[in-house]
């Protein structure tokens, strides 16, 4: 990958991670499209329940995700369509052992951590928005010289497409200064997926 992109995607991922967290912690499994025909999308995205960090929460995710990423590293791709009882028993046997109640709640957390992220640049590590990161991306893209001409299409496509999708609301403004505070070790773990 040219190393232009890796920050493009790395911010897009970390942008697009909320909404597909969220998506994952909250469906359980996916729907499949019968015949080849496109699978029907929700009306709405579905909302996953935000809370009010605390560093202890913060620091349990920064420690365990090595341990649960070693678990869901071996899952096949279609675990989420039926999941195996004794990886669920693994995953949170795990999670209770870093003070989550299972890995559902693991996944609570994960998924407010992430929301925050995706408002956050990278460059200055201030937080400045969603829709503002994306508007930087793109600007990145269209000046980035070094990109092929469908490079740069297929990523502006992806940019303007996230642009249009409604970022949720940043409910509980304390987890912002409280992602702050943990941004690089957070960013560096995050990557790492």
């Amino acid at each position: 990958m040219r190393p232009i992109l890796r920050p493009v995607v790395a911010a897009l991922s970390v942008g697009c991670l909320a909404v597909s967290l969220g998506l994952v912690s909250t469906t359980g499994a996916f729907a499949q499209a019968k015949d080849g025909a496109p699978a029907a999308q929700p009306a709405e995205t579905p909302q996953f329940k935000q809370i009010a960090l605390t560093e202890k929460q913060i620091e349990a995710v920064l420690t365990s995700q090595k341990e649960l990423d070693a678990i869901t590293e071996k899952l096949p791709e279609d675990a989420a369509d039926k999941p195996d009882p004794k990886v669920t028993a693994q995953l949170d046997g795990v999670a209770k052992k870093y003070g989550f109640a299972d890995y559902a709640d693991y996944n609570v957390v994960v998924d407010n951590i992430s929301l925050v992220m995706a408002g956050f640049d990278p460059q200055t590590k201030k937080f400045i928005g969603n829709d503002a990161m994306i508007n930087q991306q793109i600007a990145a893209v269209q000046a980035d010289k070094k990109m092929s001409a469908k490079e740069k299409k297929d990523a502006l496509a992806d940019l303007n497409q996230a642009l249009k999708a409604p970022a949720p609301t940043i409910e509980n403004k304390g987890n912002i200064d409280l992602v702050a505070k943990y941004y690089d070790k957070l960013a560096a773990a995050m990557s790492e997926d």
